[in-house]
This record gives C-alpha cells, sequence and structure tokens, in this order.
C-alpha cells in the first residue's frame, strides 16, 4: 500500500470530528463571504452616500453578529481538528502497539528500541497535522473558492476570470516545490531515527562505557550524528520557507491584478480610461468594494493549503516507518487440527487439560533461518505436576524450547502437546493464561511494589498480594520499607537487590497460581543468602504444580524429579541426579569439571553464559 493511500485508510479514525472540522471550515467560509458583502454595504453607504451611524446601525450590528460568529466557528474548529487528530493518534498507537505484541519478542530483538520509540512517540505525533490541518484544507480547497466564484461571477466576471486563471499557479507551484521538499523531509526522518536509536543505546550502555573510557568518543558521536540531522533539518525548512515564499508571491499578484482592474474602472467612472479598458463592463462601488473584500478570502484557502502541504510531508515521513512494522507479519503458527474438538469461535480449541498438566515434545524442529538448526528432533515429555530441569550448554536449545512453550516461536515440524491437545490448537492469550513465567533478569516497572507483584492480576486484593510475598520469601524486606506494599521502584526495578527482584518476581507467579510454571534459572547472579531465599520459595512453588526449569545451578538441578541434558538440538540424557552423574556421560563429565567450585558461585553448564538459543 502507497504512503497516501494508507494516510487516507485512517481517516475513518477522525470519526465525526474530522466532519465536523470541515464542517465548520465551510460555515466560515460563508461567513466571510456575508462579512465582506456587509463591511461593502457600510462603506458604500458611508464614504460615497453620506450615511450617518443612524442609518447604518442595524447593518453594525449585523457585522459585529458576523464577527463573533466567526470567531466562535474558528474556535469550534480548532477544538474539533486537535480532537480528530487525537483520535487518530489513540487508535494508531494502540494499533501500532498491538501489532508489536503480535510480532513477539522475536522481531523486536532484531529492531533498535530507539527507532521504534521515536515512531510511537514523534512518528505518530507527526501525523497530527495531516488529520488536523492538511485533510479539512485540501477539502476546503475544493470547495470555498468554487463557491466564492459562483458570488463573484454575477457581480464581475473579469474579477472572477483573474481568479480563475490566478488560482491553479499556487497548487502548481506546491506541487513543484513539495516533491523536492518530500524526499528531504523522508532524509531528516531517518536521520532523526538513527540519532535517536543512537543515543538510547548510549544512555542504555552509559555504565560500560564509562568502565572502558569510550564515554568521550561516544560524546563526540553523538555530537557528530546532531549536527548531521541539524544540517537535514535546515535544508528541509529552506525548502519550506521558498514554498511559503512562493505561494505568497503568487496569492498577492492575483489580489492585486483584481485590485488593479477594480481600480481602473472605478477610476473610470470620473475620468477617461484607455480604450481597452472602456471595452470592459463597468462596475459600481459597492461591486468594487464587496470584490476587493473577497479577493483575499478566495486565495487563503489556497495558501492554507500549501502551507499545510508540509504537514502532510511530516506525515508522509512517518507513515512510511509505520507501514514496514504493520506490513511484517508475525512468526507463523502450525496450522491447527480442523477436527480437533472444543474449537472456539476464534477457529481455537479450549484447553481442556487438568490442573496441573503435563506437555510433550514430539519430533520437534526448529530453524531461525535456512542452514542453522536450533532443534532437531526434540522429543520429551513432562509429567503432570513434575520438576524437570533443562540442562545444557549453550546453543543447545533450552531458551528455545521455552519461545516455543511460550507461544513466541512456532515448531518448524514435529508437534508439542498440552495434556492430549496440540498447543497448535490453542488460543495463545487462553493458554498463557494458564502459564507463570519467571525470567533470570525479571524486569520490574515503575510504579509500586504490589502492582508489580500483581502484574498477571491486576484485579488482586492486599491480602492476596501479601500472601504472594510471605510465599515468595519477599514479605519481610517489602514490610520493612518506609511505604511497604505501596514504595516506589524505579525502571527495572531501581533501588532494589538482584535477589530482592527475583523473588518479587516469585511473588508474581504465587499470586498467578499457574498449573505450569516455567524458570529460566531464578538463582542464577544471586548472593548465597539470596539464592536460598529464592530456593525455598521455588521448593514451594513447586507444590501441586509443574515446574520446567532452565537449570544452571547444581541447587536447582539436584532437586529436580528428573534432568533432561540437551546437546545440538536434541535430549541426549535423561534421569535423575544420581542416575545421571553415575552414568559417565554428559551431565556427570560436567559436574566433574567444575565439581571442585562451589554451586552457589559456579555455572556447571555455562560458566560465561551467553543467548542459549
Amino acid at each position: 500500500m502507497s504512503v497516501n493511500a494508507w494516510l487516507k485508510s485512517h481517516r475513518p479514525l477522525a470519526g465525526a470530528a474530522l466532519k465536523r472540522t470541515i464542517g465548520l471550515g465551510v460555515g466560515q467560509g460563508l461567513l466571510a463571504i456575508a462579512q465582506a458583502w456587509f463591511l461593502a454595504l457600510i462603506l458604500n453607504a458611508v464614504i460615497f452616500e453620506g450615511a450617518g451611524l443612524t442609518e447604518i446601525g442595524h447593518l453594525m450590528a449585523v457585522l459585529l453578529g458576523l464577527f463573533l460568529m466567526r470567531g466562535l466557528i474558528v474556535w469550534l474548529g480548532e477544538r474539533s481538528a486537535f480532537q480528530a487528530a487525537a483520535l487518530v493518534r489513540t487508535g494508531l498507537r494502540d494499533q501500532v502497539f498491538r501489532h508489536l505484541q503480535r510480532l513477539g519478542p522475536r522481531y523486536l530483538a532484531n529492531e533498535r528500541s530507539g527507532a521504534l520509540v521515536e515512531m510511537l512517540t514523534k512518528g505518530i505525533d507527526d501525523l497530527e497535522g495531516y488529520y488536523a490541518r492538511f485533510l479539512p484544507a485540501m477539502t476546503l480547497t475544493m470547495i470555498l473558492p468554487v463557491v466564492i466564484l459562483v458570488v463573484v461571477f454575477p457581480a464581475d466576471w473579469v474579477a472572477g476570470a483573474v481568479m480563475l486563471v490566478t488560482a491553479p499557479l499556487i497548487p502548481l507551484f506546491m506541487i513543484l516545490i513539495g516533491s523536492s521538499a518530500q524526499s528531504k523531509n523522508q532524509r531528516q526522518w531517518k536521520e532523526l531515527a538513527r540519532m535517536s536509536s543512537h543515543f538510547l543505546d548510549v544512555i542504555q550502555g552509559l555504565t560500560t562505557l564509562k568502565l572502558f573510557g569510550a564515554s568521550r568518543s561516544e560524546a563526540d558521536e553523538v555530537a557528530r550524528i546532531s549536527n548531521a540531522y541539524r544540517s537535514s533539518t535546515m535544508q528541509v525548512l529552506r525548502v519550506a520557507f521558498l514554498s511559503s515564499a512562493v505561494l505568497e508571491f503568487f496569492a498577492a499578484i492575483g489580489i492585486a491584478i483584481i485590485a488593479v482592474f477594480v481600480g481602473f474602472r472605478l477610476y473610470g467612472l470620473v475620468m477617461p480610461l484607455p480604450e481597452w479598458l472602456m471595452a470592459l463592463p463597468e462596475i459600481t462601488y459597492l461591486q468594487g468594494l464587496f470584490i476587493l473584500m473577497l479577493a483575499p478570502e478566495f486565495y487563503a484557502p489556497l495558501r492554507n493549503m500549501g502551507t499545510q502541504y508540509h504537514a502532510r510531508m511530516a506525515a508522509a515521513a512517518a507513515a512510511e516507518q509505520m507501514i514496514l512494522v504493520l506490513d511484517a507479519e508475525p512468526e507463523p503458527r502450525s496450522a491447527p487440527d480442523a477436527n480437533a474438538p472444543d474449537r472456539a469461535a476464534s477457529g481455537h480449541a479450549s484447553l481442556r487439560a487438568a490442573r496441573p498438566f503435563g506437555l510433550r515434545f514430539q519430533d520437534v524442529h526448529f530453524s531461525y533461518e535456512a542452514g542453522r538448526d536450533a532443534l532437531r528432533g526434540m522429543d520429551f515429555e513432562v509429567p503432570a505436576g513434575a520438576w524437570v530441569a533443562l540442562v545444557g550448554t549453550s546453543g543447545a536449545g533450552k531458551t528455545t524450547v521455552i519461545n516455543l512453550l511460550l507461544g513466541f516461536l512456532s515448531p518448524t515440524s514435529g508437534r508439542i502437546l498440552i495434556g492430549d491437545q496440540a498447543l497448535a490448537d490453542l488460543d495463545l492469550e487462553e493458554w498463557r493464561s494458564h502459564l507463570a513465567w519467571v525470567p533470570q533478569q525479571p524486569r520490574l516497572f515503575q510504579g509500586t511494589i504490589g502492582d508489580n507483584i500483581r502484574l498477571g492480576r491486576p484485579d488482586a486484593d492486599l491480602e492476596s498480594v501479601r500472601a504472594a510475598a510471605r510465599r515468595a520469601r519477599a514479605a519481610d524486606f517489602i514490610e520493612a520499607l518506609p511505604a511497604g506494599y505501596d514504595n516506589l521502584v524505579g525502571e527495572r526495578g531501581a533501588g532494589l537487590s538482584g535477589g530482592q527482584i527475583q523473588r518479587i518476581a516469585l511473588a508474581r507467579a504465587f499470586l498467578r497460581n499457574a498449573p505450569l510454571v516455567i524458570l529460566d534459572e531464578a538463582t542464577a547472579n544471586l548472593d548465597p543468602e539470596s539464592e536460598r531465599l529464592v530456593q525455598e520459595g521455588i521448593e514451594e512453588l513447586a507444590k501441586g504444580r509443574t515446574l520446567l526449569v532452565v537449570a544452571h545451578r547444581l541447587a536447582t538441578v539436584r532437586r529436580a524429579d528428573r534432568i533432561l541434558v540437551l546437546e545440538s538440538g536434541r535430549v541426549a540424557e535423561s534421569g535423575t541426579h544420581e542416575t545421571l552423574s553415575a552414568s559417565n556421560g554428559i551431565y556427570a563429565r560436567m559436574i566433574a569439571a567444575y565439581g571442585h567450585a562451589a554451586p552457589a558461585q559456579v555455572d556447571p553448564w555455562n560458566p560465561e553464559r551467553e543467548d542459549d538459543r
């Protein structure tokens, strides 16, 4: 879809506010014609007929009323235009945000967060001018000049002809100059997106830059990018000012020509004129004044559209980036079984598994790209109510297994069964409502501790939150804070230690009370005391639930009912800690290699852990 078609397709988001804005604009134009007529009547009566205030009093009252009505309509039009733009901004933000949710973490991992933030904030704000200014101006340009021509031609066809000939010059030069400005505007938008992305990356990595002494060089780089953006902005402004000057010039020329033709013929009423001017139709003072009052009103919509054309270019540059995001397709899911029972109206089956439920991977293959197989025939079962640990070196496929279960990825081939139902047949929202996930690095959001615990159950009461915190061994430190559960925390849990953040994440899982809990090594990077408390919470969390743990610590692995050792995208070994330790296989060799280190300090599966997809 082209940018213009995309922008027009979102006009319905503005609703009745946009139509109301256009209607008020038309009404204001009609009042301008009436205002010009009454003003001409008053001037003609006072200047040429010698009328006094008594004779023109009623005309002055009407003119004052017209002034007030125009002012009121202009104010209402501005409010309506703002409302139309606000509706579009809200609707588009919701649409883009929901689409990003559907695209999932895999898409976002390949995009620069700064560019996405810029698109969701300034990019969508740049659309305001298009819907609040340009669209109404373009519509009024097609209506008001025609109405004024209909009024002017019966009064003086010469002035009407001048208007008809000069009017097309304004949009013509607007398009000629605007085509050059549009390419510069798109380049400027890309510069801004790059600058925002780079600046956000620098801010997020400021600690690392400081430690490696690279902050000064990065500051110079930010200055260089900022200067390039300043230069591109000035290029756009130069073209914009040139465009405005040209539009004003042709509008002024048109008004001047009309004034010359009207003025000379009025002058001819008292003095002889050249023969070619005498051939033109006569005109009265009243007609002349009326036409001179209407001339600026005729060119005003054309000039306004030329001015607002730059709002359209800014919107087009922003829309180009949004189209790229909205055209991105979510990760395709495996085709659901059309014969699956309990299929809902949405085309997905309802989850029938008991609580807690088991799951099974049946010959699951997955590739991130051609020739890059992450899973090669993954086949294992997690019984209902069991505690199963996944271990293996980086790249063995642990994170891929978790992302497949969370619904962020879909198998290239094979099936994932939840109870006796295929995951592909289930509605993802319903499926995720039965999950609790505790990642290695939980994310806390700015707000109160209570709200962060309620993330999975926003309607939970305070007593339920407290009970979940006690079970997660988090109640003691929370209640010791000045405001307790209403204590504010910063972005990503600023102000709390890693162990405290991890216990709040466990409290979320307790509060959600899901039958399946997935943990991505919740005890990593913790001090021994924090690890002990978190481990106690995990053991309580495992009661009455199915627990799947990506394990990197011996303490977590030893307590698991079953350990699955992954290697090269397959299950290489399976069993309890005792049986695998005695088998002299991969698991035993890993323990032997790192057995001399304390479990709380060394990750035996990956001492320098990376993204182990």
